[in-house]
């Protein structure tokens, strides 16, 4: 992947939420494009917002896959319930 291939999935006109898998198995959810930062004069690494003020860099050697659709969606939390 190169950033410009990451400029254009955050630039589309119809924006689509997608996931950002890595190597090491993390994964990270943008649902709207200002939840990915790319400096200017960036050419491998990207940030990306998390819970609150939370955000990471990311190095872009590391991501496998940028999926859209179905597995764009974050993991849900199973409500347990206590007998």
């Amino acid at each position: 992947m190169t950033i410009d291939q990451l400029r254009r999935a955050i630039k589309v006109d119809k924006f689509a939420p997608f996931t950002i898998s890595l190597a090491d198995g993390r994964r990270f959810f943008v649902p709207h494009p200002e939840f990915v930062w790319i400096p200017p004069e960036a050419s491998r690494t990207f940030h990306v917002a998390g819970k609150g003020e939370d955000y990471s860099v990311v190095d872009l050697l590391l991501v496998t896959t940028i999926g859209f659709g179905n597995g764009a969606a974050p993991p849900r939390r199973r409500n347990r319930r206590r007998a």
